[in-house]
C-alpha cells in the first residue's frame, strides 16, 4: 500500500509528537483537532477534520478515539469534532487506524463499508509501552508516598508485561516487592527476578504495603479486599477500563486510589508518539 500523506484527527500531545515525527520522516502530514497548541511547522494545520481526511491517505485517531461515543478525543480543538464528521469523509480505499476503539465505534464503521484498526492491540506496542507506564506508576508513588521508593513495601498485582516492567524498576530502586499473580509460571518468574510471590486468589493475606501497584482489568479490590488494607496504603490502579478497584468502596473506606490511565501519554509524551509511529509503520509494512 503506497502511503504518501497522513491524517492525523485529534488526540492528545502523544499525537501532536506523532505528526511531527511522520513529518520529520518525510511523509506530508496534515492535522485536525491541534487549535490550542503548537505543532512543528512540516505538520499542515487544518481547522476543517472532513477536509484534513480528504486529502490523506491514511487517517490516524486517537488514543482512545472516543471518550464520549460521540465526538472524536480532542482535548486541544476548541471546537467539537463529531465521529460522524470524520467516517462520513473517508472512502473505503483509504485506512483508518485508532486506539482502544470500542465496539460501539467499530459497529459504526462497519457499518459504512469502512474498516479501521487498533493500534493499542498491537503487541510490540503494549511492550514498548510497559516502559513509560511503569516509569509514570513510580514517578506517582514517589510524588504521593510519605516514604522513600527505597526500602518500601510495593505490592503488584498481575505479572504481564507492565507488572514485570514494573518489577525490575522497584527493585531496582531497593523497593521490597511482592508479586500476586493468578499463574504458577508467573509466580516462578517474580521469585526468579527477586520479588516475593503470592497467589492472585490469597491477596487478602499478602500482608501490609505501602502501596499497590494493580495492572488487572477486573474488580479484584472489592470491598472485602479493601477492608482488610492498612488505611495509609497508597492504591495506583494501572488497569485499563473498568480497571481493578471498586472506587466508591475504597473512598468509603478512605483509602488513597489514584486510576492512572494513559500513563505514557501524560509522562512521556514524545516517547508514546514515537511508539505509536513505529507501530503504524510496522502496520504498513505487512501490508506490502
Amino acid at each position: 500500500m503506497n502511503i504518501d500523506t497522513f491524517a492525523v484527527i485529534g488526540g492528545d500531545l502523544r499525537c501532536a509528537y506523532l505528526a511531527g515525527l511522520l513529518a520529520a520522516d518525510g511523509y506530508k502530514v496534515i492535522s485536525s483537532g491541534f487549535d490550542s497548541t503548537d505543532l512543528p511547522p512540516c505538520v499542515t494545520g487544518c481547522t476543517n477534520p472532513s477536509q484534513a481526511v480528504s486529502l490523506a491517505d491514511f487517517i490516524i485517531l486517537p488514543v482512545p478515539v472516543s471518550t464520549d461515543g460521540s465526538t472524536i478525543n480532542a482535548p486541544f480543538s476548541r471546537v467539537r469534532i463529531s465521529i460522524d464528521q470524520v467516517l462520513s469523509a473517508i472512502k473505503p480505499n483509504q485506512r483508518m487506524v485508532g486506539g482502544a476503539i470500542t465496539e460501539e465505534i467499530r459497529d459504526e464503521v462497519e457499518k459504512r463499508g469502512l474498516k479501521i484498526d487498533d493500534y493499542l492491540k498491537r503487541e510490540e506496542m503494549a511492550i514498548y509501552n510497559a516502559v513509560p507506564t511503569a516509569e509514570g506508576a513510580v514517578q506517582l508513588a514517589m510524588e504521593e508516598l510519605p516514604v522513600t521508593i527505597n526500602g518500601a513495601n510495593c505490592l503488584i498485582t498481575g505479572y504481564g508485561r507492565i507488572g514485570r516492567m514494573l518489577s525490575r524498576l522497584l527493585v531496582a530502586l531497593g523497593a521490597n516487592v511482592t508479586v500476586a499473580a493468578r499463574k504458577f509460571s508467573d509466580l516462578a518468574w517474580a521469585d526468579s527476578h527477586g520479588c516475593r510471590s503470592v497467589e492472585l486468589a490469597k491477596l487478602s493475606q499478602a500482608g501490609d504495603f505501602d502501596v499497590i501497584f494493580n495492572t488487572v482489568p477486573f474488580p479484584i479490590f472489592n470491598h472485602d479486599v479493601l477492608s482488610k488494607l492498612d488505611k495509609n496504603t497508597l492504591l495506583i490502579d494501572l488497569a485499563s477500563r473498568p480497571g481493578g478497584v471498586e472506587f466508591n468502596a475504597a473512598a468509603e473506606l478512605q483509602i488513597k486510589t489514584i486510576w492512572a490511565l494513559s500513563l505514557p501519554g501524560r509522562v512521556a509524551p514524545k516517547t508514546a508518539g514515537q511508539i505509536i509511529k513505529n507501530t503504524i509503520l510496522n502496520m504498513l509494512k505487512e501490508a506490502m
